[in-house]
């Protein structure tokens, strides 16, 4: 067990992995659930995110123009490919009410191959 410690799940010893760094993770947040749920449907639809996870209420504190604000926001945890991120970007910012929304992505380390396949294939074109 001592051996595997650095290297829980045996990242670089595995067989037939996707790409490490093509998927990503990405954070967004905004005032109304019913903006999450329309944005998160318009993406998936088109094909630019192959999930949407919404959850309803989170408590932001944040600097906003010069003052501390405390809001209760929808928070948007999105999954999808990096090079699906600049057309994302641009139907993400036509979607969004905020005047500057969030949209930051992390890399997505590790994922169990067959999830990383179905994202694969929700992304893709649908089969005549």
């Amino acid at each position: 067990m001592m051996g595997h410690a650095s290297n829980p799940w045996k990242i670089n010893e595995m067989k037939g992995t996707r790409k490490k760094g093509s998927y990503v993770v990405l954070f967004s947040t905004t005032n109304r659930l019913e903006e999450a749920h329309r944005i998160a449907h318009q993406l998936i639809a088109a094909r630019l995110v192959a999930c949407a996870n919404i959850v309803p209420s989170i408590s932001s504190v944040y600097l906003w123009k010069g003052s501390i604000r405390n809001d209760t926001e929808v928070l948007m945890i999105l999954k999808t490919k990096k090079s699906r991120i600049p057309k994302l970007e641009k139907a993400f910012r036509a979607l969004h009410s905020y005047e500057t929304p969030e949209l930051i992505a992390l890399p997505l380390e590790y994922g169990l191959q067959e999830y990383l396949k179905w994202i694969d294939d929700s992304l893709s074109s649908p089969k005549s």
